[in-house]
C-alpha cells in the first residue's frame, strides 16, 4: 500500500506557509507547511526516529557500492517511503562505500558528522527549497571527504560541484518528489563524480526500483529506475 501518513497513512497535504502543529507522536509544538488530510503532523526528529542504528549498520558494510549500501539502508524499519532521513542515508552510504575503497580513513566519525549536518536539512525541502535533501546529502558527503569548509579552495567548489551535479540530475527528471529515485539519481551522480575527481574505485549499480507500489506519486514509467520502463 503506499505509504503516506505515518499515523493513519491518509494522503499529505502541503500548506501554503508554515501553521503551527503539535507533533502527533512527542507532542511538541512546532511550525510546519505538511499534515495528513486528518490532521496529523509528525515532526522530522520522530520521523527519523531509530536512524542512529545506521552508523552501526554502516560500519559492518564491506560493499564500494553505494546504491547496495543505500538499499540495505532504506530497508530498515527507520526508513520510511519518503522523508528526511535520506538526507543523512545518501551521504552515509557515500562515505561508507569511499571508505570501503581505502578513501577515506575514519569512517566512523565521518558518519556521526553526516547524520549531524543531514539532520538539518528539513522534509520537504526539495519542494519549497529548490534543493532536494539527497542532492545536498551527496554534497555534504564530498565535504566530510573533502574536508571543505566555508574558507576552503578546492574542496568547496568540490562540495557545491557534487550538491549542483546530483541536483541537475534530480531536476531533469521532475516532480512530484520520490526519495527512493532522487537518492539513487544522486548517488549515480556522486560515484562518477568522486570516480573522476578522488580517483576511488566506486562501483555503480543501476537500480531497479522495488517500492513503487508504497508511493502514491509514483510517475511510472517516467522514471529512470521504473521497473515497467524496464521492461518496455
Amino acid at each position: 500500500m503506499a505509504e503516506e501518513c505515518l499515523i493513519c497513512g491518509a494522503p499529505l497535504v502541503y500548506l501554503d506557509r508554515e501553521e503551527p502543529m503539535v507533533c502527533a507522536v512527542c507532542g511538541r509544538e512546532l511550525r510546519s507547511r505538511s499534515r495528513c488530510v486528518r490532521g496529523h503532523y509528525v515532526c522530522d526528529e520522530c520521523h527519523t526516529r531509530g536512524m542512529d542504528a545506521a552508523v552501526g549498520l554502516c560500519l559492518a558494510e564491506t560493499s564500494r557500492d553505494p546504491v547496495a549500501i543505500l538499499e540495505r539502508l532504506m530497508s530498515q524499519p527507520f526508513c520510511h517511503m519518503h522523508g528526511p532521513e535520506h538526507h543523512v542515508l545518501v551521504g552515509a552510504a557515500l562515505l561508507t562505500a569511499c571508505h570501503n575503497t581505502g578513501g577515506l580513513p575514519e569512517l566512523e566519525e565521518a558518519l556521526r558528522e553526516m547524520h549531524q549536518r543531514g539532520s538539518q536539512v528539513p522534509g520537504g525541502a526539495c519542494g519549497f527549497w529548490g534543493a532536494c535533501g539527497a542532492g545536498i546529502s551527496a554534497g555534504t558527503a564530498v565535504a566530510i571527504l573533502s574536508g571543505s569548509t566555508p574558507l576552503a579552495e578546492r574542496a568547496f567548489g568540490l562540495a557545491n560541484r557534487m550538491t549542483a551535479a546530483a541536483l541537475e540530475c534530480i531536476g531533469a527528471v521532475g516532480g512530484p518528489r520520490c526519495c527512493k529515485r532522487d537518492s539513487y539519481l544522486s548517488l549515480l551522480a556522486a560515484v562518477d563524480f568522486i570516480r573522476a575527481h578522488f580517483g576511488l574505485p566506486l562501483e555503480r549499480t543501476e537500480p531497479v526500483c522495488s517500492r513503487c507500489a508504497q508511493n502514491a506519486q509514483c510517475i511510472g514509467r517516467r522514471c529512470p529506475f521504473s521497473p515497467a520502463g524496464r521492461r518496455a
